[in-house]
């Protein structure tokens, strides 16, 4: 329950207030660790972005990031995304506000030279600090990559990773 209890005030913490006519520049930093029995994997993402705020509510824009994955008794791994965003933001109030963000791209891994693309969906809570600079929280979300390399097996992964994982970024609107 308490876990719960901490993912909705967290999603509801990460809302974005959008402004008409101003460019949000964010980004995230990502960090997750995952272990099964004596296997450890530790996932370490930057990622930012830009975009346009076309009304109050709806931004669009470009996104990028880089994601260093360490798998113990592997070799250490890095992957790049380049792909495009849409975000809808409800504010809640001149503090707080609630957003979505829906990003699809191409995305690339070190190991083998494989490609593939990525959708993802994260719903974030924004805090308002000052003046358009803010706080982004957020605790996961779903999300669909394929990766294929030229001696490796095609690799597919959807997750619902809500509580699993836990971001934070900041972002600023600027008024045009």
């Amino acid at each position: 329950m308490k876990k719960l209890l901490l993912g909705v005030a967290l999603f509801i913490a990460t809302i974005s207030h959008a402004q008409k006519g101003s460019v949000l520049l964010g980004g995230n930093v990502g960090f997750a660790s995952e272990k099964i029995g004596d296997d450890k994997s530790t996932n370490f993402e930057f990622s930012p972005k830009v975009g346009y705020q076309f009304t109050d509510n709806w931004t669009a824009g470009v996104e990028g990031s880089i994601i260093n994955v360490k798998i113990a008794g592997l070799e250490k791994t890095e992957r790049y995304r380049i792909g495009g965003f849409v975000r809808y933001a409800l504010p809640l109030s001149e503090t707080f506000a609630f957003y979505t963000d829906l990003g699809a791209g191409y995305q690339t891994n070190s190991i083998n030279n494989a490609k593939g693309m990525y959708v993802n969906m994260t719903p974030a809570l924004f805090i308002n600090m000052k003046r358009g600079f803010g706080l982004n929280f957020s605790i996961g979300g779903v999300n669909y990559d394929n990766i294929d390399g030229k001696n490796d097996l095609r690799q597919e992964r959807f997750g619902f990773d809500f509580g699993k994982t836990f971001s934070v970024g900041v972002s600023k609107n600027f008024q045009l």
